[in-house]
């Protein structure tokens, strides 16, 4: 099903300090997915995490079209403005979606930037479609392989990360995640992040995102395969897959009070890289850098996509 013509209002949104963002739909691996954009040169995808949408790169948007970038952040399947479609949310497929948003925007490649569950996307993606993939960018999400590692024989990393196994239940997550009008977004969103915390208007964009009908279920989905599918074949499969190392240059961003995921757990995502790695750590910022300090993360961000030879 897609999503409603009552979202426009509450996704479709400007950003501070009143630059210019332009709103459409594209299609793109059998749905239709909503995108924000803005400038003009080689084209930076920006993949938001959970519990957020598009919205949560506004600050990244203007810095990146003034550095001479086509600067796009698109609603995952099921999210935002996005279609929300009855299946299709595990991560290859979701990949998909995102090589697809790639060509539909008449771009040979992209330089990915994710976030959370973008950046675990983002990492399938330069997996799968290593053509498509100009650059790597991940934030505060370790490589796939990585990921389960951790969740399977760090017994602290599977404590910080308890609200993915509570998603294993059925229906309980969605009504919790909805309940007063989504105020456990807000509660999620400000326990995860530093001591700079959200303010209470941005907290309330996130919670009406997260009150469209459909949305939490389909936000939660993604988890829900990537657990379920630890001990079945089409798991088993993909982690295999993911074996494959990313061959373009990664920058890899993480903040040292991340609460969600550990600094040791991301860390060790190098090793499935061959190219160019470059680790950054934020200290003083919590899960959420790129909203945290955003001068900092798009200063990082933009000096490393014009670097013509990033270093290891």
């Amino acid at each position: 099903m897609t999503a409603p013509d009552s979202t426009a209002s509450v996704v479709r949104l400007g950003i501070p300090g009143g630059a210019e963002v332009s709103h459409r739909d594209v299609a793109a691996n059998g749905a239709r997915f909503h995108i924000a954009e803005m400038g003009d040169g080689p084209l930076v995808l920006l993949l938001h995490g959970f519990p957020q949408f598009w919205w949560t790169w506004r600050h990244q948007m203007p810095a990146l079209a003034e550095a001479g970038f086509r600067a796009v952040a698109m609603d995952l399947r099921g999210v935002g403005g996005s279609d929300r479609t009855p299946r299709g949310y595990d991560p290859a497929n979701l990949a998909l979606d995102i090589t697809g948003v790639i060509r539909s925007l008449g771009e040979p490649d992209a330089a990915l930037v994710g976030h959370d569950l973008g950046g675990y996307l983002a990492w399938t993606a330069a997996v799968m479609r290593p053509k498509l993939v100009r650059r790597l960018a991940v934030a505060s999400m370790p490589h796939p392989r990585r990921w389960r590692s951790a969740m399977l024989s760090d017994v602290r990393q599977s404590a910080q990360s308890s609200h993915i196994w509570n998603f294993q239940r059925p229906w309980l997550p969605e009504r919790a995640l909805t309940a007063d009008d989504a105020a456990l977004v807000g509660r999620m969103i400000r326990d995860w992040s530093g001591p700079r915390l959200p303010d209470d208007d941005a907290l309330a964009v996130y919670r009406r995102a997260m009150s469209i009908p459909s949305t939490a279920h389909c936000s939660i989905e993604p988890y829900r395969w990537m657990v379920r599918s630890m001990a079945r074949p089409d798991g088993l499969q993909f982690n295999r897959r993911m074996k494959m190392p990313v061959r373009v240059p990664t920058l890899h961003l993480h903040g040292s009070l991340d609460p969600v995921m550990r600094t040791r757990s991301a860390a060790g995502s190098g090793e499935y890289v061959e190219a160019p790695y470059r680790w950054r750590l934020f200290d003083g910022l919590g899960h959420f850098p790129h909203e945290e300090d955003p001068v900092a993360f798009s200063t990082e961000l933009i000096n490393w996509l014009k670097d013509p030879e990033p270093d290891r």
